[in-house]
């Protein structure tokens, strides 16, 4: 297990690469969605490390990046939670991540929510990031009644998250039953529900308040018009999270966004169907 300090919190992260490492290969950087970890992403980068140097590490407040608990006498409001763990937080964290690292350049391929950081990271530093593949990404038009009644829900949510739900028969399969189309094993399923519940309550609602907004509605689209790096959008044709129609509309705002679809796949296409998803970016990354 290693760890950096980024910014004044601990940062879990891991190397998949052959060994021994070379540092003549160019590095691909993974970066996950809310609620989960660095942890879905190791059959992906194990696909990819005879090419690449796979960096793998958990953001702020999720899996193994924990921040120092906060006491109830100074516990901060949710727009607190939303002004330190906004979007533009964690795309600053992977700068100062690859800084500690002395990384100078890299691949990059964000999934989720962690896409929506990614786009923020294209822009602000795109003289760092080669090429980037956004998964399972889009634009979405604000609506204040189905926006509240989304924060209500996720915030019950976030606010019972008990450790024994974890001990349930089948309790995996249920919880990420509206994530997929096809299933996807057992390991992968358990270890997204061990995250969920492992994850800082003030991130989870801060990361979902800032993703999920008018604000964001409103600023992401401009932030896709304005890539100048190589892009490669896949959607999941049938994910229930982020509709493909949505990451269509999001690669249509830029010449520098190409958009591929996984057919039968849901939110986690590299999971559900690695094979086409791997036949959809190898290309992509390998192409000059």
């Amino acid at each position: 297990m290693a760890e950096v300090i980024v910014r004044g919190v601990s940062h879990y992260y891991e190397w998949i690469a052959a060994e021994p490492r070379s540092s003549e290969k160019p590095t691909l950087v993974f970066m996950h969605g809310w609620g989960g970890s660095a942890r879905y992403w190791r059959s992906t980068a194990e696909a990819l490390k005879s090419e690449f140097n796979c960096l793998l590490y958990d953001l702020r407040g999720f899996g193994r990046s924990q921040p120092s608990p906060v006491s109830d006498a100074e516990a901060p409001t949710t727009a607190d939670y939303v002004e330190m763990y906004g979007l533009e937080t964690y795309a600053d964290d992977l700068a100062a991540l690859l800084s500690e690292l002395n990384i100078e350049s890299i691949y990059l391929n964000a999934h989720s929510t962690g896409s929506s950081i990614a786009v923020l990271f294209l822009n602000r530093y795109p003289e760092r990031v080669k090429k980037a593949i956004l998964t399972c990404n889009g634009i979405f038009e604000y609506e204040k009644k189905s926006f509240d009644q989304f924060y209500k829900f996720g915030g019950y949510v976030v606010q019972f998250r008990p450790k024994w739900l974890a001990t349930i028969p089948g309790i995996d399969r249920l919880f990420m039953a509206r994530f997929l189309t096809q299933p996807i094993p057992a390991s992968e399923r358990k270890a997204f529900l061990e995250d969920f519940l492992m994850a800082d309550y003030g991130a989870a609602i801060g990361t979902m308040f800032s993703a999920v907004s008018e604000q964001a509605a409103t600023e992401m689209p401009q932030e896709f018009a304005q890539l100048t790096v190589p892009t490669l959008l896949v959607s999941g044709e049938f994910d229930q999270i982020i509709p493909a129609a949505m990451g269509e509309k999001a690669a249509g705002l830029s010449e520098k966004v190409e958009f591929v679809l996984i057919p039968k796949t849901g939110h986690f296409p590299m999971l559900e169907d690695p094979k086409t998803y791997l036949g959809k970016i190898k290309p992509f990354l390998q192409a000059a």
